[in-house]
């Protein structure tokens, strides 16, 4: 028993490296856009201090809710002392361990010729490099990893994928009882699918589909329809669920759904692939999911027993699923796909064999793959609290204005966001269009009672404002890449509400 104590407990410690690892590698590079200041990016933050605040909430959110990921970021945010950057960089950590827990689930539990734990570590470290390979700042990017390491992302829905894969192969593999596990697959269906319905596009469909394949050839076939039952009445209680909050759904997500469009879909996740595979880092990228394909269906056809068998053909099936079913809509969002990046993993993870070397030379070699990913860790630290320490004067310059000021003012969605979240009082920065209507998008609609706004934000990003009065501002405040149009003087009335 101790030995397995050992075991588990340096798994975790080198999955914590390589969480740290990775996350320094993405935040030092392009894409810390992403995980730091992208106006896209900081909706759970937002979302989790408006709660922890005790303000009214009248949310305005798209199709998806973002509860696990809020959760965890308010406590965080309720136990650490640190910065907006500071929680963001804890969370894109906390983001990789969860995915090791759910790897370690789906790897299936150690037997005398297996090694969970390594191949587990194996499998994050495969996806921790794939993340690695993504270097732009661009949220369109065909870079899908690094996407686990945002708070917005659907973090919480790759790891619900990813642990509902893990319950489905514990209780195929074991011989009696399980009913635990079944109720888990039920609650995770249940609470991923309430975040987020895309959930039933990457796990149900694609796991549904291969249980029913099961039930044809499968020995077990009542435990099997069980299975298919449970997770497809998960699913429709978490779409039930979300009836009750349908106030602060301002999307659906129906408008997305556009399949005579497939053509322009094809097109431009074509483009997407061209550009991913125009850098060194991309073309290595596409050669790690590559290879993991190619392996899960070479494990598909050689697995020695069920659960490794449904785990080495979800690693392919739900990428082709997720691929065509993307194109099938016409939809155009790298996000989507998210998909291609963790799946492939399955392939490592799917048969756990281990190698056959002696207990004295197998124990050496772990502890000094434990050694190295440590150190690799703890070099990794200073590169971590230098990221999301980084100065942003610019930044500065509006927070510290607008919080002396003590009025409200407004800026449009991709310029405001980040001045928002990083306010001492959210509420002074109200979120409109260019013509000085209520942007009711991701944001909190008790912002907009105020009724109107004494001064504008903008920056490249801001559309030229059309407004209802030909004041000009009485000063124009210089902040970089931030420009504060001061109407101290005068005050500008806020239009209807739009989303």
């Amino acid at each position: 028993m101790r030995r397995v104590w050992v075991r588990e407990l340096a798994g975790w410690s080198g999955a914590l490296a390589v969480a740290m690892i990775t996350t320094a590698q993405v935040a030092s590079s392009a894409r810390a856009e992403l995980l730091f200041r992208d106006g896209d990016s900081l909706i759970v933050g937002m979302f989790a201090r408006s709660v922890l605040s005790g303000a009214p909430l009248d949310w305005a959110m798209s199709s998806v809710l973002f509860l696990p990921e809020s959760a965890v970021f308010a406590s965080l945010d309720a136990v650490l002392p640190l910065d907006v950057n500071g929680l963001l960089t804890v969370n894109a950590v906390i983001n990789m361990l969860a995915l090791y827990g759910a790897l370690r689930l789906v790897v299936g539990r150690r037997r005398d010729d297996t090694a969970p734990v390594m191949w587990a570590l194996v499998g994050l470290g495969a996806f921790g490099l794939l993340a690695m390979t993504d270097v732009s700042g661009s949220r369109d990017a065909l870079e899908l990893a690094s996407l686990l390491l945002t708070t917005t992302y659907y973090s919480a829905t790759v790891v619900g994928v990813v642990l509902s894969v893990g319950l489905v192969r514990r209780v195929i593999d074991r011989v009696a009882g399980g009913a635990g596990l079944v109720i888990a697959l039920g609650a995770t269906a249940a609470v991923s699918t309430l975040s987020n319905p895309l959930f039933a596009a990457w796990a149900t469909i694609p796991i549904t589909l291969l249980l029913a394949l099961m039930l044809i050839r499968s020995p077990r076939r009542t435990r099997t329809a069980m299975l298919l039952v449970v997770l497809v009445t998960g699913t429709a209680l978490g779409f039930l669920g979300r009836i009750p909050l349908r106030a602060w759904i301002a999307n659906t997500g129906a408008g997305y759904v556009q399949p005579e469009r497939w053509t322009e879909s094809v097109r431009y996740y074509g483009a997407l692939l061209t550009d991913r595979m125009a850098t060194p880092a991309g073309i290595i990228g596409v050669l790690i999911v590559s290879s993991l394909l190619v392996l899960a269906i070479a494990r598909t056809v050689r697995a020695g027993d069920a659960g490794a068998r449904f785990v080495a053909t979800v690693a392919w099936v739900t990428p082709v699923l997720v691929a065509i079913g993307a194109i099938a809509l016409g939809t155009h969002a790298a996000r989507y796909l998210q998909p291609l990046a963790f799946a492939p993993v399955f392939a490592l993870v799917a048969a756990p064999r281990a190698w056959r070397v002696s207990m004295r030379t197998g124990s050496l070699l772990a502890a000094a793959a434990t050694v190295m990913l440590l150190i690799g860790g703890a070099f990794s630290a200073p590169r971590l609290a230098a990221a999301s320490a980084a100065p942003d004067p610019d930044l500065v310059c509006v927070t510290d204005w607008v919080d002396a000021s003590g009025r409200v003012g407004a800026g449009q969605f991709w310029t405001v966001r980040l001045p928002k979240l990083h306010l001492a009082d959210p509420a002074r920065l109200v979120q409109v269009d260019h013509e000085l209507n209520g942007y009711a998008w991701l944001v909190n609609r008790t912002d907009f009672d105020v009724g109107e706004v004494s001064f504008l934000v903008e920056d490249a990003q801001t559309v030229p404002w059309r407004l209802s009065t030909s004041t000009a501002p009485d000063e124009v405040i210089d902040c970089g890449r931030y420009r504060i149009l001061d109407f101290e003087e005068s005050s500008l009335p806020l239009g209807p509400q739009r989303s």
